[in-house]
């Protein structure tokens, strides 16, 4: 019976290959670290937004991959030829970008400073978790001070306002880790049909859960993000219990309606799958989640105009899949990032990427590159276009 499942995955995906054409441009350097940068954290997880005018936004990491980094400032690289060309520009993050709202405004999450748990009253601690060596101490949200239970923004009129907002949730947990407590509400938001904003968010704990695993809660805001409730979650209940959890959830409002979720497990234990799930009524209940890879960080999707459905993910390497049928299939995966042993899944790239739109079937996509030509990490931009043929 599992030769003839695999059998039949393998047609299936031969199928949706040949309902498929992808082009890949060049991939063209924006910014190589310095020759002797080989640490964990630096020069990676680039992210690519649109602003106005035709200009492209690229930020950097460049500080540890630490809560300790929370707040601080990345590499910030501006093009405006559709990523033919970059250069520093440390001003950019000033202009307008960022989710479009329908008032006219943007809105971004913000990610602040870590507070140290040396600078507040502390509750009693409600459970520990260790993740990648390393334990995290959970306390319920609405047991910590007020200034502790808030998620942060930043909104453009005519320039940039910080803002913050509280969460009202009893069964939410927040977590410290190496003596501070981030605020970190992480994950996509989208504008649905009408106007409201929803949101699937990450890291998220629930209490009633008899082991605290890492899921994804979805959050709806019905007054261009001044307020937001929460309306659904995505609860990691797998039979294995084998993994830390769900996180880092992808979220794409299909043409039909529907929200689409797709979410990382690799963790410290291990290589893990991506999982997908759905809702069809705006992020307040998910089918149950189903693996589908057998790999993938930071899973990023893009619904193309022409109909096809982007999926970017990492980890070993880097890896583009596409669907014509609402993410239900997907075709091969097409690699961007050479991966010589498939058993270092750190040592080629970051595995994070991000994908911007350049027409109705043609996008951008960043990702890191650890040991390319040049010798240095770096990262690289590539344009892709995909046409459907049938």
């Amino acid at each position: 019976m599992a030769r003839i499942l695999r059998v039949s995955l393998f047609f299936l995906a031969l199928s949706l290959s040949a309902q498929v054409k992808v082009q890949l441009g060049p991939a063209r350097l924006v910014a190589a670290g310095p020759s002797e940068e080989h640490r964990w954290g630096r020069w990676q997880f680039p992210s690519l937004e649109a602003g106005t005018n035709g200009e492209l936004l690229l930020f950097v990491h460049v500080e540890p991959d630490s809560a300790a980094s929370y707040g601080k400032a990345r590499k910030i690289y501006v093009s405006t030829n559709n990523g033919r060309t970059w250069r520093e520009d440390p001003g950019a993050p000033k202009r307008p970008y960022g989710l479009l709202l329908p008032n006219g405004e943007r809105l971004r999450t913000d990610t602040v400073p870590a507070t140290p748990v040396t600078q507040i009253p502390l509750p009693t601690q409600h459970a520990e978790r260790v993740s990648y060596k390393t334990p995290f101490q959970l306390y319920l949200l609405n047991d910590l001070p007020s200034q502790l239970r808030n998620i942060f923004f930043q909104r453009y009129t005519t320039r940039w306002t910080p803002e913050s907002h509280p969460l009202n949730d009893p069964e939410a947990l927040r977590y410290a880790t190496g003596g501070l407590i981030p605020q970190i509400w992480w994950g996509d938001m989208k504008v649905l049909k009408d106007n409201s904003l929803v949101a699937l968010t990450y890291p998220y704990y629930h209490a009633s859960q008899p082991s605290p695993y890492t899921s994804a809660a979805s959050y709806r805001s019905a007054d261009n993000g001044n307020t937001w409730q929460k309306i659904g979650h995505i609860l990691y209940n797998e039979p294995d219990r084998r993994r830390d959890g769900f996180t880092e959830p992808a979220l794409e409002l299909l043409p039909n309606g529907d929200l689409l979720a797709i979410l990382r497990t690799t963790d410290g234990n291990g290589i893990g799958p991506m999982y997908k799930a759905l809702s069809h009524d705006q992020g307040r209940t998910w089918s149950k989640p189903e693996a589908f890879t057998e790999t993938g960080v930071l899973p990023r999707l893009l619904q193309l105009k022409n109909g096809v459905l982007v999926l970017a993910s990492g980890r070993p390497g880097v890896d583009l899949r596409f669907s014509t049928d609402y993410g239900q299939t997907w075709s091969p995966p097409t690699t961007l990032v050479p991966v010589p042993d498939k058993s270092k899944i750190q040592a080629d790239s970051c595995g994070y990427t991000s994908l911007l739109p350049l027409g109705k079937d043609r996008f951008l996509i960043a990702y890191s590159w650890f040991t390319p030509p040049s010798g240095s990490k770096s990262i690289y931009v590539r344009e892709v276009r995909v046409r459907r043929t049938t």
